[in-house]
């Protein structure tokens, strides 16, 4: 099966497309295919960015859960603490 193309233009300033020109030298393939390239390298990159802190999250919430903390508590405790910082600092604002 042929793959669908969508013509697109864009407006770059010069830099980017001296840099676009230079990885498809170096690749030695279309700039529209050094697009696609760098475009699918930053997709997949930030994907799997985003799929490591869903993990350490998930790792995190685990081990909280074996060691036997209460959550919910710990969530009252930290907002309480942040309430109080906030009031302690609002009052030394000088008026």
């Amino acid at each position: 099966m042929a793959k669908m193309t969508i013509r697109s233009t864009y407006t770059f300033d010069v830099e980017t497309v001296q840099k676009l020109d230079r990885l498809a030298e170096h690749w030695s393939t279309s700039k529209s295919e050094a697009l696609r390239r760098s475009i699918d390298r930053v997709a997949e990159q930030t994907l799997r960015n985003c799929e490591d802190a869903i993990a350490a999250l998930e790792e995190l919430q685990r081990r909280m859960a074996e060691a036997g903390v209460d959550t919910e508590k710990w969530v009252k405790e930290i907002r309480e603490e942040r309430r109080a910082s906030s009031r302690r600092s609002l009052r030394w604002i000088p008026k």
